[in-house]
């Protein structure tokens, strides 16, 4: 059976929950292979989380030399080691850098490239949201391996022992690709709750909050969500860009969204459309999200989500 490719994504061998996504992904098309790059000390921790969740093998590239540089780097290291295992497919996250990584990748491989993908099928058909969710799309790559990004959320992660072979995997990095360097970086404020496009829920807020998102916070707290927010609250100075769900913001597909005083516009569609379950609460029953939704409520956000967020707490004990 061929090895199926996954690059790790992670936080100082901390793994993140979509890696373990795409590794069930990855058990649907062939062996299951990780590709960690980062430190050595860190190594230990990742490898058998990886393991726990099916990797037969796990590449381990310590980034000793690398650390610090954009994508070249990382992308240099996947095709070595494409060049060793010859992969049945490469699966990475589908973030700004996922997409980045697999772009430059699938250049140089000479491979077909598919992003934002929700589900892969055994034969290795994608199934795609597209041009701002108005289609669902199957596709399939036809020339070299395939590389495909999945969106976080599209899978559920499977804890099933794999073997866990580790292979130290030595790469030879390129002087080009070391010309792009990141000299500073400061790392976001933590607030308590889940990265808003790994988030299993999210809670968003929009025109309608008037700028006040405590209700949207206070519900999001009560779920365990992550709080998210529409073009119009980020340009209205409510929220900061990071929050924004939409075509220019981020693009999110959890189990459940819910959706306060947002009107729905196509732009905000397509960042949230794929949502598995979409609750709208909103005081105009014309208002477009009520065209998307699988359970609506018509109401002033200020006084239903009070209501929710207690009702949900008692409930909690």
């Amino acid at each position: 059976m061929s090895e199926v490719l996954v690059l790790v994504d992670h936080v100082a061998g901390a793994v993140r929950k979509p890696t373990l996504e795409l590794l069930a992904l990855a058990k649907r098309l062939g062996e299951p292979a990780a590709v960690f790059i980062g430190s050595a000390e860190h190594a230990g921790e990742a490898t058998a989380k990886l393991a726990a969740y099916g990797a037969e093998k796990i590449y381990v590239v310590d980034d000793a030399e690398i650390r610090g540089f954009l994508v070249v780097p990382k992308v240099e290291a996947l095709q070595q080691i494409a060049a060793q295992a010859n992969p049945a497919a490469i699966l990475l996250v589908s973030s700004a850098e996922g997409k980045e990584i697999a772009a430059r990748l699938a250049i140089r491989l000479e491979s077909g490239l598919i992003t934002d993908a929700v589900d892969i099928a055994k034969d290795g058909t994608t199934t795609q949201s597209v041009f701002a969710g108005s289609y669902t799309v199957a596709a399939k790559v036809t020339r070299g391996i395939p590389i495909i990004t999945v969106k976080p959320n599209s899978a559920t992660p499977v804890e099933t022992a794999g073997a866990g072979t580790v292979e130290q995997f030595a790469v030879t990095i390129s002087d080009a690709a070391k010309t792009a360097q990141i000299v500073a970086a400061q790392p976001r404020q933590a607030t308590g709750r889940p990265e808003l496009t790994e988030a299993a829920i999210v809670v968003s807020g929009g025109r309608g909050t008037g700028g006040d998102f405590a209700p949207i916070e206070a519900l999001a707290d009560a779920l365990g969500a992550a709080v998210g927010a529409s073009r119009a609250a980020v340009d209205s100075g409510w929220m900061p860009h990071s929050y924004q769900v939409g075509q220019t913001g981020k693009v999110v597909s959890p189990q459940l969204y819910v959706a306060n005083g947002i009107s729905g516009a196509i732009q905000h569609r397509a960042g949230m459309q794929t949502s598995k379950t979409i609750v709208a609460v909103n005081k105009d029953e014309e208002a477009p999200i009520f065209e998307l939704v699988d359970f609506g409520v018509v109401g002033d956000l200020h006084t239903v989500l009070p209501a929710a967020t207690e009702q949900i707490n008692q409930r909690k004990g």
